[in-house]
């Protein structure tokens, strides 16, 4: 059975967008016939409209709706260009996307010089902050800035933790942009148990927990989701700034801010050896190595303890998850490059400098304007969205559906009443984080890309393994040596030396 997952595991593949050129000619955005859905829709083909104001496309991606409906998006770009009229001169074309189908069809756009303002995200695959940096398909709007309304709708920390290269590409989403992690009780235990959650300061304090938890039959008394923790758990001690879960092999150590290679650290050995304690107890399922848990399971009472991504209001994960659960901070809160890029617009590159200072201006009013900001995500009021006696928005049954981390400031959209916050929530949130000290760092792989996808292989085939519990706790340190072993026949030492180098260069920058 190991052998074969072994096998299976080491065949994993990471697919790397090959992105490189010069920054495209500025035109204007073209005619294009993109559909959306069934019908086809024109864009301007000029920038500057009969009215005077500058023309900009915009494309956004919607995950509450996979099929959005091209009329009711109309409809709804109507309705913004009537409201904003007056107020900027500026006009846009909107283009809603299903999620499943907008890396295809927003690089295509993109390609053919179509698109003015964009969502994206450092999460997201081919049309994500990464790649549109290297292809050099982001407008640098570090200049155009300073001094606008969207500038000084968030604090300068969000503006200097987005930086690629020292240089502003991206305009974040003001929302939860800090990465910090909690381990996650389910409270029928805890009250079953009298668990002390008070006693709770580190992760192997958790055992005992565990251990009434096998005694029950549970069969996920740990639940780690599927995924390799070393890189939310140790956050403490490390940045992570690659951002690539199983690229954890590279981090800046907080204490002395340099590179290192974390396999060879103290910390990643007592991980291991934790988790191989731990599954031979039966607190971590076989099912974690084998990625064979399910998205749905945290909705079960199977499991006993998990983990969380700290947000402001972490009550909301009883409705995600169907029951009671209680939270108990693991790590401290750190805002970094990643983390407050995990939802933003880019201004294409393509675009001139008046549709560059047109898109700032749209979006200056959108993280202003409650009204506006309304509209931008939940449509129109009456018709697709209404407001309850407490000022909540209650969605109606519309084709036109989004939420406030893909729109807009979380400062001025207005909360929907199954998962009240306020403004200060967040401001408080974010305001209350560490800044990273490699907040601000991109690490430029393309100089090792090659080796770089070979070690993440490695990663998949040892590192997740390792990390999951599946080899045994007396095999660990061997197989912590084969592990290294295997990254460095890969490339890892080039890897590592080019990740010390650039960053190096970029402390000397900043």
């Amino acid at each position: 059975m190991k052998k074969l997952l072994a096998g299976i595991l080491a065949a994993t593949m990471m697919v790397s967008l090959c992105a490189c050129g010069a920054k495209p000619a500025e035109t204007p955005a073209s005619k294009t016939e993109t559909a959306q859905t069934e019908t086809k829709t024109e864009t301007s083909t000029e920038a500057t409209t009969e009215s005077g104001a500058t023309s900009i496309v915009v494309y956004r991606a919607c995950f509450n709706n996979g099929n959005p409906d091209s009329a009711k998006t109309k409809e709804i770009e109507t309705a913004i260009n009537d409201y904003i009229k007056d107020k900027i001169n500026v006009q846009i074309t909107l283009f809603d996307v299903g999620s499943g189908e907008y890396q295809e069809k927003a690089n295509l756009a993109l390609n053919n010089n179509e698109i003015n303002l964009l969502w994206t995200a450092a999460w997201e695959d081919t049309i994500g902050t990464k790649q549109l940096y290297a292809k050099k398909a982001a407008y640098d709007i570090t200049d155009l800035l300073p001094g606008t309304d969207l500038y000084n709708s968030m604090d300068a920390n969000q503006w200097e933790g987005t930086k690629y290269g020292g240089r502003n590409y991206y305009v974040p989403v003001y929302k939860d942009n800090v990465e910090g992690y909690n381990l996650m009780f389910r409270q029928a235990l805890v009250d079953q148990f009298g668990w002390d959650l008070s006693s709770v300061k580190g992760l192997a304090d958790i055992e005992p927990m565990l251990a009434d938890a096998k005694g029950e039959g549970l069969p996920y008394p740990f639940l780690l989701q599927k995924t390799a923790m070393f890189y939310r758990f140790y956050i403490d001690s490390f940045d992570f700034f690659t951002g690539d879960a199983n690229g954890d092999f590279v981090a800046v150590d907080r204490d002395t801010n340099e590179v290192v290679d974390t396999i060879l650290e103290p910390e990643y050995l007592e991980y291991c050896k934790l988790m191989a304690k731990w599954s031979a107890l039966g607190y971590i399922s076989e099912d974690e190595a084998a990625k064979q848990t399910t998205d749905t399971t945290t909705q079960t009472q199977d499991w006993a303890v998990s983990w969380w991504t700290d947000v402001p209001n972490n009550d909301e994960a009883d409705g995600r998850y169907g029951q009671d659960v209680t939270m108990v901070k693991c790590t401290k809160n750190y805002m970094h490059t990643d983390s407050a890029l995990g939802s933003c617009f880019a201004i294409t590159a393509n675009s001139t400098e008046e549709q560059a200072k047109a898109c700032i201006d749209f979006l200056g009013l959108l993280y202003t304007d409650k009204a506006l900001a309304d509209l931008y995500t939940y449509g129109v009021e009456g018709t697709d969205f209404t407001y309850d006696a407490d000022g909540y928005v209650v969605k109606n049954d519309s084709p036109y559906n989004h939420s406030m981390w893909e729109s807009a400031s979380a400062t001025v959209v207005t909360a929907e009443a199954s998962s009240p916050y306020t403004p200060q929530m967040y401001k408080d949130f974010n305001g209350s984080a560490v800044v990273s000290c490699a907040s601000g760092f991109q690490f430029d792989k393309e100089p090792v890309k090659d080796k770089y996808t070979a070690c993440q292989n490695v990663f998949e085939e040892y590192g997740f393994m390792l990390e999951t519990g599946y080899f045994a706790e007396d095999e660990v340190e061997a197989k912590l040596a084969e592990y290294q072993e295997k990254l460095d026949e890969a490339g890892y030492q080039d890897v590592l030396s080019t990740f010390q180098e650039q960053y190096n260069e970029w402390k000397k920058a900043n």
